[in-house]
């Protein structure tokens, strides 16, 4: 029997990446002499495309483009690296591999950076594809990330989950008619995920091995 195809968003739902972000982009107003906004704020650029983030902020396409080339001038050097995996996760990678699920990224990070992180983390080769933005923006929000997803692994919604953490994932979920579950230990939260219209949610790692049985 072929299993589902799971779909995992990357920050907020495999790995804790608030610092790596969060250093980044003060970094990058930092650079256009931006006054930096509270910690608080800056979590909120956890999920959303770079651009959408910046643009509110900067109100000025030609500076949210230098914004974007800052941060990912120290992504590239350190923000990467500034992250922690989940505790559980690991392991329920591994058995959902094991069970006979096709697994594959589905993030808004560009996909050289998500790549860059995924050949880091021990479970790493057990995702078959990574399906990140364009650096150009062209690519980069949610629906399309999915659809792109689909048309790399010749799926249909039908035989796809995604799981993220944000209402951006179940938003891109809804979008197609995929199945969801949201996940309680990322930037998201319940209220937010249960007002996207999450299909089901996860409050630890392990227990998404129940949901999706």
């Amino acid at each position: 029997m072929t299993r589902d195809t799971l779909f995992f968003d990357l920050d907020g739902t495999l790995i804790d990446s608030a610092v790596g972000i969060t250093r980044c982009v003060a970094y990058a107003l930092d650079q256009l002499q931006h006054p930096i906004p509270p910690e608080v704020e800056l979590r909120r650029w956890i999920g959303p495309p770079l651009r959408t983030s910046f643009a509110p902020l900067l109100q000025d396409p030609q500076r949210v483009e230098q914004a974007v080339e800052h941060y990912r001038t120290r992504f590239e050097s350190h923000g990467w690296a500034e992250h922690d995996v989940y505790e559980g996760i690991g392991e329920t990678v591994e058995a959902l591999h094991g069970a006979g699920h096709r697994l594959a990224i589905v993030t808004a990070k560009n996909e050289p950076h998500a790549r860059k992180i995924i050949a880091h983390l021990p479970f790493g080769h057990r995702f078959a594809d990574v399906i990140g933005s364009t650096m150009d923006g062209q690519l980069s929000h949610k629906p399309e990330l999915i659809a792109e997803a689909m048309r790399r692994l010749s799926l249909s919604p039908a035989q796809c989950w995604m799981i993220g953490d944000r209402h951006m994932d179940i938003d891109g979920a809804r979008h197609h008619g995929m199945r969801n579950i949201g996940v309680l230990w990322g930037f998201g939260g319940e209220a937010e995920l249960r007002q996207a219209g999450a299909d089901r949610l996860a409050a630890v790692p392990a227990q998404l091995r129940t949901l999706l049985a």
